[in-house]
């Protein structure tokens, strides 16, 4: 039985993922009467290692004119492991959810090719790629030739890129807790116990803690104006009550507290818009009103930082806080200046 997708209804739905995705001027080709492909990219945002790119690979013929055969990406640099050609085709049910069909064998890597070949007589479906960025791109452009071939040897493809892959590094879900593992090393982007950090001291940029401190300002009583606080090691020992650092620990970090900055990569959550940290908003960093405490932190700030030697640049971003345990979960994108 041959997959009912009609190949009109496979271009208006590509028509729809590029207006959702609005990065680029989109019109449909031409229906016509030989094998044809599309394709689009999916994802947005900053391309970092370890990330994915994704797009969606449409291809259809007529079913009188025979049937799919087998589809490929070939990248200019060959992804990471996790680099995958669907060989499902999806379609959305009532309820908005994706309802996979699968139509190929899994698909195989070779060097720098991602390939499928169909199980299921097949005349138009719309296959996605994942690309995971890997180390070996970072700061280089990737291109992509995608292509299929039918049941009468007629092939067809479809370039699309360059996509410089970013500078930046990230690492998301990081725990760290007072008294316990509260030594933040941006070069590492690592968090370490006390014992940890005073085998690398001169790793170490900020300092995580939690305080209840209550005040008066300007005669209005605040609940807590301490709290959840990240502090680099040379600050004024006030904003390090109760803490000894291990020796050696004493890096003056630079810190611009930010609230509301959304950064749609480190968060993940639906909700927030798609603002995306890049490398030029690191190159371009106006860090000369900065302090070296931020103090009361909430879920969804973050942090400006800059190291003492001035090497990296990093944006930590504050996932979720707890007052009970004493702990927070940050995540963070960090670009090296030097």
């Amino acid at each position: 039985m041959k997959l009912k997708y009609s190949y009109s209804a496979l271009l208006f739905s590509l028509l729809l993922l590029a207006i959702a995705c609005n990065e680029e001027t989109y019109e449909v080709p031409a229906t016509k009467d030989a094998l044809q492909n599309d394709c689009i990219k999916r994802s947005v945002g900053p391309n970092l290692v370890g990330q994915q790119i994704e797009f969606a690979y449409a291809m259809a013929l007529p079913q009188s004119l025979g049937k799919l055969v087998s589809a490929q990406v070939e990248a200019t640099i060959p992804g990471a492991a996790g680099t995958l050609l669907e060989n499902r085709a999806f379609y959305t049910n009532g309820l908005g959810i994706d309802i996979p069909v699968t139509v190929g064998n899994a698909s195989v890597n070779d060097a720098n090719i991602t390939k499928v070949t169909f199980s299921r007589d097949t005349f138009a479906v719309t296959l996605r790629y994942y690309y995971v960025i890997p180390a070996e791109a970072k700061g280089q452009s990737v291109s992509f030739t995608f292509s299929a071939t039918d049941s009468n040897g007629t092939t067809v493809s479809y370039d699309m890129g360059p996509y410089q892959v970013s500078n930046m590094d990230i690492v998301l879900d990081k725990p760290a807790a007072d008294n316990g593992a509260m030594y933040i090393s941006v070069a590492d982007m690592a968090v370490y116990t006390a014992a940890q950090a005073a085998a690398v001291p001169d790793k170490i940029d900020l300092v995580y803690l939690y305080r209840v401190v209550n005040a008066t300002v300007n005669g209005v009583a605040n609940t807590n104006v301490f709290g959840h606080s990240l502090v680099a090691p040379a600050a004024d020992p006030a904003y390090l009550p109760g803490v000894t650092l291990p020796a050696g620990v004493n890096k003056n970090t630079k810190i611009i507290k930010t609230i509301s900055l959304f950064e749609k990569q480190l968060a993940r959550l639906p909700q927030y818009g798609s603002y995306f940290i890049d490398d030029v908003d690191f190159q371009k960093l106006d860090i000369t009103a900065s302090s070296n405490f931020a103090v009361n932190i909430k879920n969804d700030s973050g942090l400006w930082v800059e190291t003492a030697d001035g090497q990296y640049r990093a944006f930590v971003y504050i996932n979720t806080s707890n007052n009970a345990t004493k702990s927070i979960t940050w995540s963070m994108k960090r670009y090296k200046m030097f």
